[in-house]
């Protein structure tokens, strides 16, 4: 589990045919694992990893190097507080293309420097559209951002249900709502139409809707 993304636990007991699923500490995993220290190190390390791409949107500050997370996720322009404390100097850079930042106010779409732009926007704006298999769904892009996390996804075979590696989060490829959101509207089969139609290619990327 730990090597496809996952850093949470639940108990996997069948009890009176129901599944548990109670969610297991880390205290618990590491004692139920017997773990070498090595095998711990590696472990610990991995889930920190996982467990920061989930909860924390970070990038490197192009001038001090160091991690900064941004407060407002719908803006582009960044202030780095590590190279005011550590430096005493003041800098701001964009958080698409890490260059200093340019131009006035703020903005959620590009700053002022040449060649700054959203490439996984080109990406949903030029992939292929496509009826998903075995279905009656058609014209449907090939890519998707995923609607909590964002991260782009491409579907390339069964229904139009899709589990995000990143958040884990199951959507309807199709719509774009959550699986269980898709299924409570329509309770239909995983290759039939949704309540909804088919969602158009997207021209944002959602902000990340952490849980």
């Amino acid at each position: 589990m730990i090597l496809q993304g996952y850093f949470k636990f639940h108990c996997p007991a069948d009890v009176n045919g129901k599944k548990c699923g109670a969610e297991w500490s880390y205290q618990e995993v590491r004692r139920n694992a017997s773990l070498t220290e090595k095998e711990q190190e590696n472990f610990e390390k991995k889930l920190a990893e996982f467990a920061a791409k989930y909860y924390c949107d970070f990038k490197e500050c192009p001038k001090c190097k160091s991690f900064v997370e941004r407060k407002d996720l719908t803006n582009l322009r960044v202030h780095c507080i590590l190279c005011l404390s550590l430096k005493g100097e003041q800098f701001e850079f964009c958080w698409q293309c890490l260059k200093p930042w340019k131009g006035s106010g703020t903005s959620s779409v590009k700053c002022a420097n040449d060649g700054c732009r959203n490439q996984s926007l080109d990406i949903l704006a030029d992939c292929k559209l496509k009826a998903l298999p075995g279905s009656e769904i058609k014209d449907c892009p090939s890519i998707r951002a995923c609607p909590t996390c964002r991260r782009l996804i491409e579907h390339k075979e069964q229904c139009k249900y899709v589990m995000c590696s990143q958040c884990h989060i199951e959507f309807c490829f199709a719509c774009l709502e959550t699986a269980r959101e898709c299924q409570a509207k329509k309770c239909s089969a995983y290759f039939l139409f949704c309540a909804k139609p088919v969602a158009p290619r997207q021209t944002t990327i959602p902000v990340w809707s952490q849980k």
